[in-house]
């Protein structure tokens, strides 16, 4: 009916009543407009399952890390009786027997 220029040469061509063909148009246009806010719906779903797995893929990791940091600390306290050294150097330290102010410790 868009491209026609007569709905009546339409209904005689396809053999039946304009007015026929004025309530096809619209009941379709009515299921369109009641099709849209569905689709919406639907894709705000998949967008949401996609969030959650997303979510629960990053839980996932950070129990994963937690865990692993846990054992690093468990295997450091084991082997350190008092809980172990810095893992750098305190600053003014003696090195070389003078005392030094520099930033990276043992400057020359």
């Amino acid at each position: 009916m868009k491209n026609c220029d007569s709905v009546v040469a339409l209904s005689r061509e396809l053999k039946v009543h304009w007015r026929l063909l004025y309530q096809w148009k619209t009941a379709a246009e009515g299921a369109r407009q009641q099709s849209e806010p569905e689709q919406r719906e639907a894709a705000l779903r998949e967008e949401i399952s996609a969030l959650k797995i997303a979510l629960a893929d990053k839980a996932m990791e950070v129990d994963f890390f937690k865990g692993a940091l846990r054992k690093i600390e468990t295997l450091r306290q084991k082997d350190a009786p008092n809980g172990g050294e810095a893992s750098t150097a305190r600053f003014g330290t003696l090195c070389s027997g003078k005392a030094t102010s520099s930033w990276n410790g043992c400057a020359s």
